[in-house]
């Protein structure tokens, strides 16, 4: 499946930047306006200014690895700019910049340039934090497999096979419907090979409408978002040691489909097909118990996989050593009552 290209790698882990101005004189923000935090993709913007020119520049990015690249190169292109022309720089500019991002990740580059532009107006102004807008058209936070859906009703009223868990077969229904739902080869949107998609199908579903899932990608087809290799191998870490078959396989599939499901905006529980955010954790740790002991703070499970990539790559994401005393803390740790 595709990766980041190399000029995007090299944006997303550009570091000179990333954090947050003290005292800046003008803050923008998109994604953390009251009642959004931690719901959607998230961009900050911080300037300070001489003269109506730009004297420094930092971003925050709560998203993933083109969002980061787009924002790095967005402060590339606004950096010693006067604030007019630093006000003309666009998304277009900003794809330019990074080699054209996949079509499916456009927004990305309308983010960050909303989030610059918000700190610009606001450097212009009294200096107080500006909210812009901008929303992906298929940025959605409800459920997006209903119980009542035909593909995930033929699944699940199939015969279950013996001593197969309610809770997995209901995991991989729900996976399998939100990407059969979708304009790519089932497989590779779930980031499996062919045979096992049919491994799964044979599995949890024996006597299931297969034909609903197993209809052949088209030749020209366009490829999935492309996943983090690196969120793919620190899921991969976490396989437990084969053991049970059946445990194993499960436990290998849930990693890579995760990683393929990180690639698309929004909750990954929403993603996943899930119909809430508890069973994601609940998979997690019946399935990958090692990544579920691992993030014993309960960080949104998205987050938490780029928090561990960032950092294995020497890099920081956060404004604050300590989670607890972080003023964006609703931006990476759940509502209690999401659990």
């Amino acid at each position: 499946m595709p990766v980041y290209s190399e000029i995007i790698r090299r944006w997303a882990t550009d570091m000179r930047r990333c954090g947050e101005l003290t005292d800046p004189a003008g803050t923008g923000e998109v994604g953390m306006a009251h009642g959004e935090a931690g719901t959607r993709i998230a961009v900050r913007f911080t300037v300070n200014t001489h003269a109506s020119r730009i004297t420094g520049i930092g971003y925050q990015v709560f998203g993933c690895g083109y969002s980061m690249a787009a924002c790095a190169a967005a402060a590339e292109l606004a950096s010693n700019r006067s604030l007019e022309e630093a006000m003309a720089i666009d998304a277009v500019q900003v794809d330019a910049l990074l080699g054209g991002l996949p079509t499916e990740r456009s927004y990305c580059a309308h983010l960050a340039a909303a989030a610059l532009h918000a700190a610009l107006v606001s450097a212009s102004g009294n200096a107080q934090t500006v909210q812009a807008d901008y929303r992906p058209r298929d940025e959605g936070h409800g459920p997006r497999v209903k119980p009542d859906n035909p593909v995930y009703r033929a699944l699940m009223d199939s015969a279950a096979p013996a001593g197969a868990l309610e809770e997995d077969r209901h995991l991989f229904a729900c996976l399998l419907t939100v990407a059969a739902d979708e304009p790519y080869d089932t497989a590779a949107a779930l980031g499996l090979e062919a045979d096992e998609l049919l491994e799964v199908l044979r599995t949890w579903f024996p006597a299931g409408s297969h034909e609903l899932l197993l209809i052949p990608g088209n030749p020209g087809q366009a490829p999935p978002p492309a996943y983090n290799e690196e969120v793919l191998q620190i899921l991969l870490s976490h396989v437990p040691p084969k053991t049970d078959d059946t445990f194993s396989a499960a436990s290998l599939h849930l990693a890579r489909m995760i990683a393929a499901r990180t690639a698309h905006p929004g909750h990954l529980w929403v993603a996943m097909g899930l119909f809430e955010r508890p069973q994601l954790s609940a998979a997690i740790r019946r399935l990958l118990p090692s990544l579920a002991a691992a993030n014993s703070q309960n960080m949104r499970w998205k987050r938490y996989l780029f928090k561990q990539v960032c950092e294995l790559g020497g890099g920081m994401m956060c404004k604050s050593p300590n989670c607890g005393e972080c003023s964006d803390y609703s931006i990476c740790f759940p509502d209690p009552d999401e659990e």
